[in-house]
Parts: C-alpha cells; sequence; structure tokens
C-alpha cells in the first residue's frame, strides 16, 4: 500500500498516538513484528507530509522547482524523472554546495570524488580493535589503501556534465540550478546514446534512469529505477533545508518498459544461494576469508551457529571512511576485519560478506560482536561525512526492516545501534572506540523508513524524552571535519549538545571515560560526550524555560528544547535507579558472567566496571534484560568454542551516547514518571 516516505512532522503538542515504544525485555516480539507488517514506504503522496514553516530570505521562492522545470525542457528530459531520480539520489536537497559521503554534489548527486580525500576505511583508523575480546586482542590491521588507477565512472560524473553543458565545475558543484541542468544532459545524452525516442512519456526512460544508478549489474541499476518509478507512481512534496518547496505531482498509472535494461549490455547473474538479504534489493555474495596465516593466528571472523548458539540482539550501522571498491578488497583480506554487509552509495548495491550464523569483527566490543550483525556504509569523505544518499538509506532500510523480522530485533535506538553507540569494553578502551556515523547520520528519516518513526508517546508527566530535532534546522557547531580547531561547514545533525546548565554559554558536560583528567568535552565532530542522538531516550531531570535537563553520565545534563521548535518528544516506559541504601552502583561496558559460570579450560574473563557510576536518585531508561554470556572462540577450529552462560542478570540502559550495561542485583526498576 502507498504510503509516505518523508520523515513524520513533531506531534509534540498534540494528541499522544499511544504508546509505540517496545518493551525489549525479549518479550515484546509481537510489537515489533506488527511494526514490520508496515510496508517500506516508496512514495510521498502528501504535500505537506514533511514541511516546515520556512523563514529567512530565499524561503520558498519557488526557484529550485522552475529550474527543475526549465532544465527538463531544455533537455527534452520528463519533469517526472528529473525529480525522481534527484529524490532518490538527495531528495533535492543542494545541501550548501557539501559533497555526500561519496563526492557527490547537489539535487542530482553529480559525481566529483577525485576531491575527496582517500583514506584507510575506518577500522585501520586509531587504537580500537575491532574484534574487542581481550581473550584474543586483535593484531592492528594494516592493510594499505589500494590505489585505484583511474575512478570508476559513477565517482566521476560531474565531469561529464560538465563537457555536455559547457558548464563549469564550480557552477555544478554550488549553483542548484547548473547541477539540475548537469543531471537533465546527463538522462538526455544516455537516451540518445541508446537510441531510444526522446519522449515527453516517463514510461520510455527507463534505461536512462538505472544507468544514472551508475551501478554495474542489472540487479542493482533496476533495483535504483524501480525506485525512482515508485516515487513517480506515489507522488512526492518536501521542504528542503533551504526553504525550497518541491513536489512531484503523482502518476500512478505510469507502467515502465522495464526490458530496456537490457540496452545497458550491463552482467546479470543469478543471485547466490549463499544471499541472506530480502528479494527486493540488490545483493551479491563477495566472502569474507576464514584462513589460517601462521602464528597460530586466523581472521577475519569467527565461525559460530547463530541464533541457535546465542541470540543476535543488535544490528550495528558503521560508514566506511572508504570506497566502495577499497572496502570491498579489505574485507577479502584474511588479516584484516569483517562485517556482513556493505552497502553503496550511488545505487544502494548490497554485497554480503559473512554469513549471519558466524561472528563479524566489527563492533569494537565483543560482546555486541558476538550477538549482533554489521552494516557498513559505503562513504569516504572526511571532509566532512556530510549527507547520504536517498537509494542507499532505502536499501539499507529494507535490509534492517527484513534481519529485524527474522532475528525479532525491535526497532529502537536500543537495538538499533550506530558504531558510536556501542561502548567500551573497559576503561582502557573507552578512548579508542571509534564514532561511525556520527551527527551526520539522518536517524529520523531513517526509522521513518524503517516504519518505526519516533513520536510522542506520552504527556509532559511521561518521565523520558525520545530525542527528535528537526534534521535539517538542527545544525550545531561542529569542528576538526577538514582540519583541527577549524569549523566545519553548516550542516543538518541528528545530534542535540548537552551543557552543564541550562545556557549555551555553559560548559559542555564531561566524560570522564574519554577524558580522565575532568576537562570539558568539545564540539569535534567526533567528540561524544556531550551529545544525544535522535531516536536516543532519556530520564528527564528537569525543566527550565527551553531548556530540558537529562540523566546522562551520571550527571544532569541540558539541552535546548523550545516549545515552539522541539528538540525532543515526550515518551515513557521503565527505567532504573540505585536499589535503596546504594549512593551509587557500578556500570559496565559488556554483560559477562560471573567467575562461577565459567567451565575447566575457559579462563575466567574480567567483570570490570567502566570509570561511570549510576548515582542514587538518578534514572535511566531500560533497554534490553540480558544474562551474563561469553563467547570464548580464540582457535581456528571452532570445536574449541564455548559459549559460557552465567546467572548474573544484566540490563542495558542509555546511559551516555553510548549504551551501558548495570547488574539487576544492583538496582530498582520502575515506570518512569509521575
Amino acid at each position: 500500500m502507498p504510503g509516505s516516505a518523508q520523515d513524520s512532522a513533531h506531534d509534540a503538542h498534540g494528541t499522544p498516538p499511544g504508546p509505540t515504544r517496545r518493551t525489549t525485555l525479549r518479550t515484546a516480539g509481537a510489537a515489533a513484528s506488527a511494526a514490520l507488517l508496515l510496508p517500506l514506504v516508496s512514495a510521498t503522496p502528501a504535500a505537506h507530509a514533511d514541511q516546515r514553516p520556512a523563514d529567512g530570505p530565499g524561503a520558498d521562492d519557488g526557484a529550485l522547482q522552475r529550474a527543475f522545470a526549465a532544465a527538463a525542457t531544455e533537455y527534452g528530459v520528463p519533469l517526472s524523472v528529473l525529480l525522481g531520480v534527484s529524490y532518490l539520489q538527495s531528495r533535492w536537497d543542494g545541501h550548501g554546495g557539501a559533497p555526500s559521503v561519496t563526492g557527490g554534489y547537489g539535487p542530482m548527486h553529480l559525481t566529483d570524488a577525485h576531491t575527496a580525500l582517500l583514506t584507510a576505511p575506518h577500522h585501520s583508523q586509531g587504537t580500537e580493535d575491532a574484534r574487542g575480546d581481550l581473550a584474543r586482542p586483535l593484531r592492528a590491521p594494516k592493510a594499505s589503501v589500494p590505489q585505484p588507477r583511474q575512478l570508476p565512472a559513477r565517482l566521476r560524473t560531474l565531469s561529464r556534465a560538465a563537457d555536455l553543458t559547457g558548464l563549469s565545475a564550480e557552477a555544478l558543484r554550488d549553483d542548484e540550478s547548473a547541477n539540475v541542468r548537469g543531471g537533465a544532459a546527463l538522462l538526455a545524452a544516455t537516451q540518445k546514446r541508446l537510441g531510444l525516442p526522446s519522449s515527453e512519456d516517463p514510461a520510455d526512460w527507463y534505461a536512462a534512469v538505472a544507468a544514472y544508478s551508475g551501478a554495474d549489474d542489472a540487479a542493482a541499476a533496476a533495483f535504483f529505477a524501480d525506485e525512482v518509478y515508485g516515487v513517480i507512481r506515489g507522488g512526492a512534496a518536501r521542504t528542503t533545508a533551504d526553504g525550497e518547496l518541491v513536489s512531484l505531482e503523482a502518476a500512478p498509472d505510469v507502467a515502465p518498459d522495464t526490458r530496456q535494461l537490457r540496452t545497458l549490455g550491463l552482467k546479470s547473474r543469478a543471485r547466490d544461494p549463499r544471499v541472506e538479504a530480502p528479494k527486493d534489493v540488490s545483493c551479491e555474495w563477495i566472502p569474507a576469508p576464514y584462513e589460517e596465516f601462521g602464528d597460530n593466528d586466523y581472521g577475519n571472523h569467527d565461525l559460530g551457529d547463530r541464533p541457535s548458539s546465542q541470540s543476535i540482539d543488535y544490528i550495528v550501522i558503521h560508514d566506511t571512511e572508504g570506497s566502495w571498491d577499497t572496502t570491498i578488497k579489505l574485507v577479502q583480506d584474511p588479516t584484516y576485519v569483517s562485517w556482513q554487509y556493505t552497502l553503496r552509495s550511488s545505487d544502494g548495491h548490497i554485497a554480503q560478506h559473512v554469513p549471519l550464523k558466524d561472528v563479524a569483527w566489527h563492533a569494537g566490543n565483543w560482546y555486541v560482536n558476538a550477538k549482533s550483525i554489521g552494516l557498513e556504509h559505503e562513504g569516504f569523505l572526511t571532509a566532512p561525512d556530510a549527507w547520504y544518499t536517498e537509494a542507499m538509506y532505502r536499501s539499507s532500510a529494507r535490509l534492517v526492516r527484513y534481519l529485524a523480522k527474522r532475528f525479532d530485533i525491535p526497532l529502537d535506538r536500543q537495538h538499533i545501534l550506530g558504531h558510536d553507540n556501542v561502548p567500551g569494553t573497559t576503561t582502557s578502551t573507552i578512548k579508542g572506540m571509534h564514532t561511525d556515523p556520527g551527527p551526520y547520520w539522518d536517524w529520523a528519516h531513517y526509522f521513518t523508513l524503517l516504519g518505526a518513526p519516533f513520536r510522542r508517546t506520552a504527556g509532559s508527566s511521561g518521565g523520558l524524552v525520545t530525542i527528535r530535532p528537526d534534521y535539517d534546522t538542527n545544525q550545531p557547531d561542529y569542528t576538526d571535519c577538514e582540519t583541527a580547531g577549524q569549523a566545519c561547514a553548516p550542516h543538518g545533525s541528528s545530534a542535540v549538545r548537552l551543557h552543564t546548565a541550562p545556557s549555551a554559554d555553559a560548559p559542555l558536560v564531561k566524560d570522564i571515560g574519554l577524558r580522565p583528567d575532568g576537562s570539558d568535552s568539545t564540539t569535534g565532530v567526533n567528540d561524544t560526550g556531550a551529545r544525544a542522538t535522535t531516536g536516543q531516550q532519556f530520564a528527564v531531570a528537569g525543566h527550565e524555560g527551553d531548556w530540558t535537563a537529562i540523566w546522562y553520565l551520571g550527571q544532569r545534563a541540558w539541552f535546548q528544547n523550545p516549545e515552539r521548535r522541539p528538540t525532543a518528544v515526550s515518551a515513557k516506559g521503565l527505567v532504573v535507579t540505585p536499589k535503596a541504601g546504594a549512593a551509587e552502583v557500578p556500570v559496565y561496558g559488556r554483560a559477562y558472567p560471573e567467575q562461577e559460570a565459567y567451565p575447566e579450560g575457559v579462563p575466567v574473563q574480567a567483570v570490570s566496571p567502566l570509570p561511570y557510576k549510576l548515582l542514587a536518585g538518578q534514572s535511566y531508561p531500560l533497554g534490553l534484560r540480558v544474562r551474563g554470556e561469553y563467547l570464548w572462540a580464540t582457535t581456528f577450529d571452532p570445536a574449541g568454542h564455548k559459549v559460557v552462560r552465567g546467572q548474573d542478570v544484566y540490563y542495558q540502559i542509555q546511559f551516555g551516547h553510548r549504551v551501558a550495561f548495570v547488574r539487576a542485583a544492583d538496582v530498582t526498576v520502575r515506570r518512569s514518571g509521575k
């Protein structure tokens, strides 16, 4: 059934639609399954669905809509085709001339990737051990970055558009009207090259649309084209970050000639039976190796029997900080690390590398690795990782819905984690934990595509808040994107900043794990010490004017939450607080069993608290309830592996920007609010 592809509007002042937050004690599978019955939408019939009050100069003067119409006329491309392709690339946003994570510019995502700084993917950076198991520390990956002799054509479409239009590369990058002209010229040139008519009927442009994806195989190109035509059939409307209202009238009867796909001459291959993905995405099998390579070492993952051996509780979202080609080469290196899936930015194509029954090394926390699935999203611009294509968001959302349904994983931010939400295992590992996908990943839009939008679920006395700023207009100041100490270009963000008092001039809250010396957090784009992100829930600790306080890392933290433009919505649920008489309780980065649970031959793993404390009078939202568990896997032969299960019960909580664990014996569980 048709639905809306837009993010749900804030409903902080409306009647609560009823609780939607799933009780995540592994007893609420029914609620999660019900959410999965919602289709992943591919169109937007409601023109008001994603509009915001436009203010400031240049707000909605219709210039962008006129630019699409003019370019369509100039190059003989149906307007709906031009708008549909642009929507699948950028949702019509120009992003102020900032490049996407793969070097794409403007509403048409014209790629100029030679301007990007190619570096080693993030698993090669810093001190994080992607395996995260002290019983078998992983040697730091030393793989060099493969240097392609020539960037693939999909990463250099801007130069081709410049040749076709006579416009400069600078204009195509920075001027939205010029960018739209460039995209129209590319579509028209492809239609001509294929010997297809310059028709006014959008149904005649299927091959040109598929080619625009840059895909090198038929399945990936078809996925992109089918998504574009889904938007054309359903229509769409949204207000861009610049206040431009753009609309595409629904054309439900458009039936493209999919036989045109053959004219592209793309390779077509049957799906490998080892692929584990929904049928409506393009996915290939590119296996990660399982090999010994000397010194009693092996890589780059562990064999398993999940979910029979261990439940799969998490899906972890990463970005690669390396190109698709580089990432694919590295995951095939047995001395490197691994993850289950890689997603390509230009068209949403997916490659699976590790069977879901096996344990990949990606999260930097062995407990999380053993119970998770890792998704790497292509993105290699370190200056900064600003925005991601709609095609990749949609493909990723389809995959996550499939995985969530298969493994009964609730669609909430206690189970769908960013790499930057995974806790360090011990005090010494906190500073080295990675921070992708970072503050520019649009969690609100992503969860709308998942069919689980973040909405108000309680009145003001509910006791919890769900962080939910408007992504486009929420633009905190960040530094260190390109050069240390320098300000990042303004850009929409999923994160709100946390202060020690209800004032923008107050210092940011401290994170003693990141800064044991007690110094303040910073505005650095990779500094997660004073950041709360969309979808995360926190217990309310106070209100003052336009400010709301939450409990965060053992302290009261304030963020701006004005009534007119709220950055959070009210919620309710279960929270944990120290048991009566306890001044504080320890917090952990993993839920390991007690000493008595370990059988002979398996070394006892320390239950090491992190440097944080949950103090009396504070409360934190409860996510999962789990028993202590540890996967002993240090040998190439999986016959020597052992899952150790204890009796100690842990609660996962939203403690800071990263989740954490507390022992059930140390805390009391109660309902939030009054």
